[in-house]
């Protein structure tokens, strides 16, 4: 679990893809203070495994469906990528619970100023989109941010210089694609509504009924 606060900017130094996979060798410096083998850490919102490092880096496997869903694949040596260890116990919460699985990729639509602020547009899916609601909360690269507006194939944000300086949202372009995770909330809200209708329209309500719709194991 995650919180959607970037703790430090790392430098990929590698990517190996191989037929149905990669792994990904990343620089950084923070988020290895007190890493350990097995340690999640948030990729650009995604989240992986460490399975070694050094002093200076650390690598982690990618899954051919996180090759499919995410903007992983398209990273080169030298790209700059958001980095956020899993939440501790205790800690501060300040941004929205984030579980580091991508519902969807998006591409950047354009950004304008706004003040002291940078209001950035996003294309997004249908099925991205059925979850965003203004005021809410996304997770953008990884990145906690709140929704401005939502359009019927946009949404926006807008992002103060401090976000924008800090994570690699400041060096993103048009055309360039983001991970984007919806508020598991909503999700979860999704799927207990829909189950419920199911339910009132199913006459007989049997044990794979509820099986199925996850009610009982």
């Amino acid at each position: 679990m995650f919180t959607g606060i970037i703790e430090e900017m790392g430098t990929v130094r590698a990517l190996e893809v191989r037929s149905e996979s990669a792994k990904i060798k990343i620089e950084a410096r923070k988020v290895l203070s007190d890493i350990r083998m097995g340690d999640s850490i948030a990729i650009n919102g995604v989240c992986l495994t460490v399975v070694s490092f050094s002093g200076q880096t650390f690598l982690a496997d990618v899954m051919p469906e996180t090759l499919r869903k995410t903007n992983l694949i398209g990273l080169k040596a030298g790209h700059r990528v958001n980095l956020e260890r899993a939440l501790a116990l205790g800690g501060r919460l300040g941004g929205h619970l984030v579980s580091g699985h991508i519902d969807g990729t998006g591409r950047l639509r354009e950004k304008h100023n706004e003040g002291n602020a940078v209001v950035i547009h996003f294309n997004a899916s249908p099925e991205v989109l059925r979850f965003i609601v203004p005021k809410g909360s996304i997770a953008i690269d990884g990145i906690s941010l709140t929704v401005a507006n939502v359009n019927l194939d946009s949404f926006s944000v807008s992002v103060i210089p401090h976000t924008a300086a800090e994570t690699t949202l400041g060096d993103r372009r048009t055309g360039d694609m983001v991970n984007l995770e919806n508020d598991m909330i909503g999700k979860y809200v999704e799927r207990l509504l829909s189950s419920y209708q199911d339910m009132r329209q199913q006459k007989d309500i049997s044990i794979d009924f509820l099986k199925a719709n996850g009610f009982i194991q």
